[in-house]
Formats: structure tokens, C-alpha cells, sequence
């Protein structure tokens, strides 16, 4: 079943099949291997731009496609599982069709502008899904009675998967908490997500779009309805990427305009794809792991250095803390300078 999943999908390098281990296994142990909430934070986070990030390089790395919406349907699954809390209670029912309200509804918009879109050339297209993101944006914001605007919106979510609950049971030192069951259904529900996602690329169906991908003329001159595959896989994607983000409302408990729908988080999804490279799925999960990791700890990582570099000169103002945007910015470059292809793509030819 394995050799079936991972068939023209799997790693391709003993290093990168090395590297997917340690992020696996780093986020699978995390709450009783890393001390305090940040680190299960963290964990979290990876654990749902893995899915969120790949989603997307299903439709840009496999497809072709190249779309500034993929936020949109992110916040259609947060704002899904708020709403539903909201007016139905904290119970599991109400997360389940708060969840199933934002795949259908992100399913839906993703048909409609994939039929009125894709037959456009891929620029327009993507200008198309930025007036879309931005109109969607500004709706949610001035919505305050439904969505709570700026403010955003917290959120209930089940006893069971709060701080508040408490266990008898300790595993390896560590008691079994309501937060640590809440990390377990993140990190198991992405990596179902992300299984499915290699079984789909893996499949005919993942090869005529990279086919589709390759030259769109030739795969129609072969028989293959480009549109009908295209309009397939953004629905499918946008399906994916509204999962998780009923994943992100449940962890943190709050969505709002700037968690979900922001141009910011549009580019991050894009530089993770670019650094763990595009059409792999696995760059999505070393890109992702990569990003998240220097947001969280960039800024301490550069104030140990400042203080070990205090006596010399210049060097303690070039790594003060505030300046993290900066190094973020250039180890990005260094990357692509240094890795074109991705770092997936870089290590699957070196193997």
C-alpha cells in the first residue's frame, strides 16, 4: 500500500527521505520532547502550512496554475468553523458543519472562477484571483455584524481540546492535557490531508495535469478537456486549503482578517513553495517546516547573537533582533540563488 502511495511521488533522495523523517518525527514528538508552548505552537503551525502550502503547489507546482485566492478559501474553512461555534455551541457538531460550510462554500467559489477564468491566459487569470482576494477581504472586514471586522472573531471549540482539560494519564513525563489532544488532531489530520494529496499526484489523474502543466496544447490535441482537469484540481485544492484552515481555527481559537486572509500570508504560502520547491509536494513540507521556524525564532537566534558580538563593532547592529525582516529577506534570496529548482528540486537531482 506504501510502495502504491509514494509510486512516482516518494522523496528520491536518501537526504530528502532523511530531512521528511526528522520533520516528522520532530513534530509527532513535540509535546514530550520540547518544553513550554511555544515549541507545541510551532509545531502546530507547520503541521497546518504543510497542508495549507501544499494544497497550493498542487495547483501551481502540478497544474500550472497561478492563482493570489488560495487565502480566500484558508479563511472560507477558519470562518466556517466561527460561525458554526458561534451560533451552535462548542460542540463537535457544530465544528464538523462549520468545517463542511467552508469546504462547500470554497469549493463553490473556486468552480465559479475557474469556469469564468481559465480559458484566460495565466496573467489575467491571476489578476483575476487578486480582485477576487481583495474584494473578499474588504467584504470580511466591513461584515462586522457576521464576522466581527477587524476584530476578528474567537472561537468556541469543545472541552475536550482546551487547556482547561485535564487527564490522569502521563506519557514520557508529561500530562495528557486538552491543548496536547487538540495538537494530536492537527498533526494527524494534516498528515491524513497530506497523504491524500500524494495519492492524488501520484495517480492518472496528477500525471495529465502535470502533462496539462507541461504543454496545455498538446494534452487537448491528445483528447484530454484541459479546462474540465484544471477546474478539477482548483476546486480540489481550494477543498484542501479550507480544511485547513477549520485545523487553524481550532488550534488558535480566534480567526480574523489578518490570520487568514492577508496579502502577507498569500506571499508566505509563496515563499515556502519557492524554497522547498514547486511540483514536489515534499517541498512543501521543508519549505513550510524552514519558514515557520525562522519566523518563530529568527529574532531569538539573533539576540544570543548580538550579545555574543556586543565587543565588536558594526556586527552587533547588523543582528540586532529588530532587523529579523532583513535576514529573513536575504537568506530568501540566498536560496533562490542557491536553489532554483527548490531545495527538493536541488537534492532530487543531486541523489
Amino acid at each position: 500500500m506504501l510502495k502504491s502511495l509514494f509510486s512516482g511521488s516518494g522523496p528520491g533522495s536518501k537526504l530528502l527521505i532523511a530531512l521528511a523523517l526528522i520533520v516528522f518525527l520532530g513534530l509527532a514528538l513535540t509535546p514530550f520532547v520540547f518544553s513550554g508552548t511555544r515549541a507545541m505552537e510551532t509545531a502546530a503551525k507547520i503541521a497546518i502550512f504543510i497542508v495549507l502550502v501544499a494544497s497550493y503547489d498542487l495547483l501551481l507546482g502540478y497544474t500550472g496554475i497561478v492563482s493570489f485566492a488560495h487565502t480566500v478559501f484558508f479563511g472560507f474553512g477558519a470562518y466556517g468553523v466561527a460561525l458554526a461555534t458561534q451560533r451552535l455551541g462548542s460542540g463537535w457538531d457544530a465544528l464538523a458543519l462549520g468545517t463542511l460550510g467552508g469546504v462547500i462554500l470554497s469549493v463553490v467559489l473556486a468552480f465559479g472562477v475557474a469556469m469564468f477564468s481559465l480559458r484566460v491566459r495565466a496573467i489575467f487569470f491571476a489578476m483575476i484571483t487578486m480582485a477576487v482576494a481583495s474584494a473578499i477581504a474588504v467584504l470580511v472586514s466591513q461584515l462586522s455584524w457576521l464576522t466581527g471586522g477587524e476584530d476578528g472573531m474567537n472561537i468556541k471549540i469543545p472541552r475536550e481540546l482546551t487547556p482547561a482539560f485535564r487527564t490522569d494519564l502521563e506519557i514520557f513525563g508529561t500530562k495528557i492535557t486538552g491543548r496536547v489532544l487538540n495538537y494530536y488532531l492537527v498533526f494527524f489530520s494534516a498528515f491524513a490531508l497530506f497523504l491524500l494529496m500524494l495519492r492524488v499526484v501520484s495517480s492518472p489523474f496528477g500525471r495529465v495535469l502535470q502533462a496539462i502543466r507541461e504543454n496545455p496544447f498538446r494534452a487537448e490535441a491528445i483528447g484530454y478537456r484541459v479546462v474540465v482537469y484544471r477546474t478539477v484540481a482548483t476546486c480540489l485544492s481550494a477543498a484542501i486549503a479550507a480544511l485547513a484552515g477549520a485545523l487553524f481555527a481550532v488550534w488558535l481559537r480566534y480567526v480574523g482578517p489578518d490570520t487568514t486572509l492577508s496579502a502577507e500570508l498569500m506571499i508566505d504560502i509563496l515563499l515556502m513553495v519557492v524554497i522547498g520547491g514547486m511540483g514536489t509536494l515534499w517541498g512543501a513540507v521543508l519549505g513550510a517546516a524552514i519558514f515557520v521556524l525562522a519566523q518563530s525564532y529568527l529574532q531569538v537566534l539573533m539576540e544570543q547573537a548580538a550579545g555574543a558580538t556586543a565587543a565588536l563593532p558594526l556586527l552587533p547592529d547588523l543582528l540586532n533582533p529588530d532587523r529579523w525582516l532583513l535576514w529573513m529577506g536575504i537568506l530568501f534570496i540566498l536560496s533562490v540563488y542557491f536553489f532554483p529548482t527548490g531545495i527538493v528540486g536541488r537534492l532530487k537531482a543531486a541523489k
